[in-house]
């Protein structure tokens, strides 16, 4: 579904990706782990277009990707949610929602898709705060609407960025049955998520990053064997 061959990426002169390669097969949730700053989040930025690849092919379904605009990648297909989680704190949660239908899908949903309707049905506290400004909800409500409002756009493909960064226990219970019922309804996931047990509960092979580079790839049952791996590159 996803494929990079020999990413590289820059920020001005500073070369950030070194040559990254990766892919990810429909249906899958993919980890991507690492410490802070290693390059995972530019890593996101440039399969959704935000920080555009000097060199190398970013493939989606065949289609090339590299140096599309955001709103192409979007329309092909990813979705992504940033770390910032960036709702719109001044609309409501109805209001939110609405915003992650992509141009020409609008009162169309075909079977199977995320309506508004399926939306509420699987995020409950969502419908039950829909006329509640975004601004005024918790953090962890923050990050269930955020991922909501991608998925209103159905992409096949969904980045998630950080998603427990800065939640209670219980949020973080709460967005980790949100990301499996994401799972359980076909969508393919790319995870990028500093707690490791959460990410080997959840993914089906993980790539390990360390400055600019993919170090590791396997499976999560293959990682945990691997404590070499895990000290020098995860600080576990």
């Amino acid at each position: 579904m996803l494929e990079l061959s020999s990413v590289n990426t820059y920020y001005g002169k500073s070369h950030v990706l070194f040559d990254i390669s990766m892919n990810i097969e429909k249906g899958e949730i993919v980890g991507l782990l690492g410490r802070n700053g290693v390059g995972k989040t530019t890593t996101l930025r440039t399969i959704i277009g935000l920080t555009p690849p000097a060199s190398g092919s970013i493939r989606f379904n065949g289609g090339e990707m590299a140096r599309k605009k955001p709103h192409e990648v979007a329309m092909a297909g990813i979705g992504f949610v940033p770390e910032e989680r960036c709702i719109f704190p001044n609309l409501t949660v109805h209001q939110n929602l609405l915003m992650g239908i992509k141009p020409g899908h609008y009162g169309k949903p075909a079977q199977g898709t995320w309506d508004m309707d399926r939306c509420y049905r699987n995020f409950p506290m969502l419908k039950l705060r829909h006329r509640q400004r975004g601004g005024t909800l918790s953090g962890g409500e923050m990050q269930i609407l955020t991922i909501a409002r991608s998925l209103m756009g159905n992409p096949e493909l969904i980045m998630i960025d950080e998603p427990t960064e800065g939640l209670s226990p219980l949020m973080v219970a709460e967005v980790s049955k949100v990301i499996r019922e994401i799972r359980e309804s076909g969508t393919t996931i790319l995870l990028v998520e500093q707690k490791l047990p959460l990410v080997l509960s959840l993914a089906r092979r993980v790539y390990v990053m360390s400055k600019g580079v993919i170090q590791w790839e396997g499976t999560p049952g293959e990682l945990r064997q691997r404590e070499d791996v895990c000290k020098r590159y995860l600080e576990v």
